[in-house]
């Protein structure tokens, strides 16, 4: 039997892209189709982002140091096995609906510190494992040593969102923008220039 290459599949099954059920049924049929799948499904999850079944994916995706911002936290991280795919590898686009996923998940009202918290581990998560990552919002403080070495790092970032930005992470903005010759598009919003004491 003949087959076509592997390219074939992946301009056919890109045609699909938005149609997600189509995708999941097709990613059954087996494992080529599967490893071309997975990868288009994955690339632009903004809109699932708000579910809470993501937000446990991503928390097992977690490595000891991500981790560990959520200690004195003391909440208990899924114990599922790890999944079969990097899934957040594939990622190109964390958008603010991340952050209605965490609250989500929470099974309950919980303090703006422990969103935060979270929210760090999970964005220094998709920094270190996204190969592609090119567009990212960041919202409320985030000024996480962490967070910052990975952003560094990156160079596939070409957009970001900044809302509520404070004045102890601009430091980190600047050496970003400085060793960032990729982004082309930069959005303030709310940001809190005026120093804030010490």
């Amino acid at each position: 039997m003949n087959t076509l290459p592997n390219e074939c599949y992946y301009a056919i099954f890109n045609k699909l892209e938005r149609n997600y059920r189509s995708l999941f049924s097709c990613a059954l049929v087996n494992r080529q189709w599967c490893k071309i799948i997975i990868p288009i499904l994955w690339r632009e999850p903004t809109i699932h982002l708000k579910d809470a079944r993501l937000i446990r994916i991503f928390l097992l995706t977690l490595n000891t140091e991500e981790q560990a911002l959520l200690i004195p936290f003391k909440i208990s991280l899924p114990s599922h096995p790890k999944p079969l795919f990097e899934y957040t590898s594939y990622i190109t686009s964390v958008s603010n609906d991340l952050y209605d996923g965490i609250k989500k998940w929470l099974p309950y009202k919980t303090e703006n510190e422990l969103e935060n918290a979270i929210k760090c581990s999970l964005i220094a998560m998709f920094l270190r494992t996204s190969k592609n990552l090119r567009h990212l919002s960041l919202n409320g403080p985030i000024c996480n040593q962490t967070i910052f070495e990975n952003l560094y790092k990156k160079t596939t970032i070409t957009s970001m969102d900044l809302c509520e930005f404070k004045y102890k992470a601009i430091d980190g903005l600047v050496t970003f923008l400085n060793k960032n010759s990729t982004l082309t598009s930069l959005n303030l919003r709310s940001i809190q220039l005026e120093y804030e004491g010490s």
